[in-house]
């Protein structure tokens, strides 16, 4: 309703509604301007669900995160001894890992005190155990770019839920097909309404995720992911920590309060998933400057990945005909891939690997890595054209 109003009353060009429900997607004729008036739709949930799918996916990811239609991913990764990589540096790649194009755009590594710091990440930059490392690739070669930083994880069969709201139940529904679902919730009602809406084959289970007994009896040691979604903070920590403690593989925490997703980072918790974090970006990309596709928002808002399309000629843009090298990019930005349409417009779109050598063209899909949230603004004005350029 604000939507409308802000449509049809004040003019408002653009209008972005956040809804929980699952029952009012962008396609549904309720959101056109005859109706409510909403141009874009913002599901938590459905952001959420995705974000976990891709996780589930690629076991050994920290994050994965798809650009240019899905044909350019950056993933986070922890690096383990035994990845081909890992103790190597960067220039050694296309010996270890060859016929891959790659770009590694930051590395995350503790200190002595436990603080992750950032470490300049070049051709002579060594990859080192428990290394955080962001990687930009063709979405095709996610898996080789997994498998060299670390051995490959069992795929994922069985997974425990914890918490049966819109987070927990939308996920059962998605994944039940594929995996050995176990659904707990404390409220009984709720639990009947979770068997009446989920297969058979998926256990709901009445009780406390915080308890050990239950977690005992239900084999939580044979459990591929335990995912605590509930509304609860402590109770997500504390049930992940209990559930990795009995042996549970991989262990996810539902986190709103930034402070605690701080606190458990580095601590048994593999994952701590912030429902606000999976979200601002696709807000993001509606107030940037510029023709701004996607906005990441990484490592909890302290960086940021976006997605720019190149428009204009060399004389009304900063970046069109130029190359990679003669751009004036904010210390510690990187272009990571370029993604370029094929000329016949049939087939799939080209991912480039960019050199410094490379030249932008016009309607390029830049996915650009930047360090620090500061640095935004100067590559939205990099991305904007000239005032006499028409699209």
């Amino acid at each position: 309703m604000c939507c409308k109003v802000a449509h049809d009353v004040f003019n408002i060009p653009t209008t972005i509604a956040r809804i929980r429900s699952p029952e009012f997607p962008n396609e549904s004729p309720l959101m056109a301007k005859e109706g409510f008036a909403v141009d874009q739709v913002i599901c938590p949930e459905e952001s959420l669900t995705t974000y976990i799918r891709k996780l589930i996916e690629y076991p050994e990811a920290l994050q994965v995160l798809e650009f240019a239609g899905g044909s350019v991913s950056l993933i986070a990764v922890r690096a383990v001894t035994g990845g081909p990589m890992v103790r190597h540096v960067i220039s050694e790649l296309p010996q270890l890992v060859p016929n891959v194009e790659m770009r590694f755009v930051a590395i995350y590594r503790s200190d002595e005190l436990g603080v992750d710091r950032q470490v300049v990440c070049d051709g002579t930059t060594r990859i080192e155990p428990g290394d955080e490392v962001f990687v930009l690739a063709a979405t095709k070669d996610i898996r080789r770019v997994l498998d060299a930083l670390r051995r490959r994880d069992e795929p994922v069969r069985r997974v425990m839920i914890a918490g049966g709201g819109r987070v927990g139940l939308r996920l059962a529904r998605e994944i039940e097909a594929d995996c050995r679902v176990k659904l707990i919730e404390t409220s009984a009602t709720r639990c009947e309404y979770l068997s009446s809406q989920l297969k058979s084959e998926t256990l709901v289970l009445h009780g406390d995720s915080t308890d050990e007994d239950l977690l005992g009896d239900e084999n939580v040691q044979d459990t591929d992911l335990f995912l605590s979604l509930t509304s609860d903070d402590e109770d997500n920590i504390m049930a992940c920590l209990l559930a990795k403690r009995m042996g549970a593989r991989r262990v996810l925490a539902l986190i709103n309060r930034r402070a605690y997703a701080d606190l458990v980072q580095g601590t048994q918790i593999d994952i701590a998933l912030s429902p606000a974090q999976t979200v601002i970006g696709e807000l993001l990309a509606h107030v940037r400057r510029g023709d701004v596709e996607a906005v990441y928002s990484l490592r909890r808002g302290a960086a940021e990945a976006l997605e720019a399309v190149a428009h204009g000629d060399r004389k009304s843009s900063k970046v069109v005909g130029r190359r990679i090298d003669e751009l004036p990019l904010p210390q510690g930005a990187q272009i990571g891939a370029i993604v370029r349409a094929a000329p016949d417009g049939d087939a799939p779109p080209t991912v480039i690997i960019p050199h410094h050598d490379t030249v932008i063209e016009r309607d390029d899909h830049v996915i650009v890595f930047v360090p620090r949230k500061r640095m935004v603004r100067d590559i939205e004005k990099l991305f904007q054209v000239g005032a006499t350029f028409m699209f």
